[in-house]
């Protein structure tokens, strides 16, 4: 845990989230400033700036936090319309947190057509 990092707090207890699941692993909590309908952060509970950080030893892990985003994608009900699940690394890719975390995004068409 690092100690000014808020989604480490979050995942331990010590700031308040709405919280939709939660293991001994990863956190899910809906965005404060969601970007569409449902907008649910997937974050592992140890801390890692980023997935540049996760390496290949923290596979499991990685494979463990897009099962969650699925089955939060799942119980927003957006699984079978579709969702986008992403996560941002660095300034240039639009990090603003710097801990690992998988947006999860749905319940909206999203407009933004990625190649």
């Amino acid at each position: 845990m690092t100690d000014d990092c808020i989604f480490c707090k979050i995942a331990h207890g010590e700031m308040p989230a709405d919280t939709v699941y939660q293991d001994e692993r990863v956190t899910a909590f809906r965005d404060v400033s969601p970007q569409a309908k449902t907008h649910v952060l997937v974050i592992p509970n140890k801390h890692f700036d980023s997935l540049n950080d996760a390496c290949s030893d923290k596979s499991d892990l990685l494979a463990h936090a897009l099962k969650i985003c699925a089955l939060v994608a799942r119980d927003e009900g957006i699984d079978e319309r579709g969702y986008r699940v992403l996560t941002n690394v660095g300034d240039e890719g639009g990090q603003s947190v710097p801990h690992l975390h998988f947006h999860v995004l749905g319940g909206q068409e999203l407009t933004t057509k990625l190649a």
